[in-house]
């Protein structure tokens, strides 16, 4: 899986990425994954309209939880540390159009449960950070 696009697997349970392909649910699902979350807009340029199904079909339960880029809100946040609640203990796999939005989420869950800084910094927003637009910042900088 690791030709998936910017593909992290952050902690044991947890795999980030960019967009997967159409093909590349069954092989996430083999792996192990019970669930794939989905935090990109269903219009970003490498969308799959046929995401839910392509991931239920390959016998895992599908979030989607849209999330602009250029407007992610607490909301969000809260819709996203509650989907990862649901499956704690289990396989995920969490994705958005290039793994910037995942990296912040999951900086914000894994903080909140406990993780400490460097174990909830992907390597995607350390790369990220330097370039990092004011509304992202103002994010990781919020309270979880």
């Amino acid at each position: 899986m690791k030709h998936i696009l910017n593909f992290v697997q952050l902690t044991p349970l947890i795999a980030t990425s960019g967009q997967p392909g159409p093909d590349d649910f069954a092989a996430i699902g083999a792996a192990g994954h019970v669930a794939v979350i989905n935090i990109a807009m269903p219009d970003s340029e490498n969308a799959l309209a046929d995401e839910g199904s392509l991931v239920t079909g390959a016998g895992m339960t599908y979030v989607h939880i849209p999330v602009p880029f250029d407007a992610p809100r607490a909301r969000h946040l809260a819709q996203f540390t509650a989907a990862m609640s649901a499956f704690e203990g289990e396989r995920v796999w969490v994705h958005c159009a290039m793994n910037l939005r995942v990296s912040a989420f999951l900086y914000h869950y894994l903080r909140g449960i406990g993780a400490d800084e460097a174990e909830a910094r992907s390597p995607i927003l350390e790369r990220w950070a330097p370039r990092m637009d004011e509304v992202w910042k103002r994010f990781l900088e919020a309270p979880g």
